[in-house]
């Protein structure tokens, strides 16, 4: 009697068959559901951005927009005029008769804005004069806890979580 070798009998060959196709199957799987993750994730993706605006001797006002998929949960805000971390906007003497709004630790809208400093009046000059020396910094993070740090440049570096010092942080 000839004695087949045991690869090539029937029977391991459709179990050899049905492992493969069962990795083949698992593999797959596996790199659909990252793909789907790595995709709902850039759906709610935010991007914040920071900007100023004055037109001409009648306002000045500072703006963050968010231009992401998804809504941006800021967690906080630094604000410095010079080298000096600030609380609030009435400490820079060209800021005292400003309309302000809060920043800090608020959720913003994808494709909305919030517009925290609005100045109405004839002394646009000194606000636009004090800018130079204002530097703005927001932590923010998408719903799925992924963070970012952006300033005035508007490019977003990622972090691991948002942590700022009780002394830096910006408090309106």
């Amino acid at each position: 009697m000839d004695s087949i070798k045991w690869y090539k009998s029937p029977e391991m060959i459709v179990a050899l068959s049905a492992l493969l196709i069962g990795i083949v199957t698992a593999f797959t799987s596996i790199y659909s559901a990252y793909v789907d993750r790595e995709y709902a994730r850039a759906s709610v993706w935010p991007k914040l951005e920071i900007f100023r605006s004055f037109n001409g001797n009648s306002s000045f006002s500072y703006g963050v927009s968010n231009n992401g998929t998804g809504p941006a949960l800021i967690k906080y805000a630094k604000v410095k005029n010079g080298p000096t971390y600030i609380k609030t906007w009435k400490e820079i003497k060209a800021f005292e008769n400003i309309r302000q709004s809060h920043i800090s630790n608020r959720t913003l809208s994808p494709q909305n804005s919030i517009t925290p400093v609005l100045y109405k009046g004839e002394d646009v000059k000194a606000l636009v004069k004090a800018d130079t020396l204002i530097s703005i910094e927001l932590c923010y993070c998408s719903i799925y806890e992924e963070c970012w740090v952006i300033d005035r440049t508007n490019r977003p570096t990622a972090v691991d979580v948002c942590t700022v010092d009780d002394k830096q942080m910006f408090l309106q």
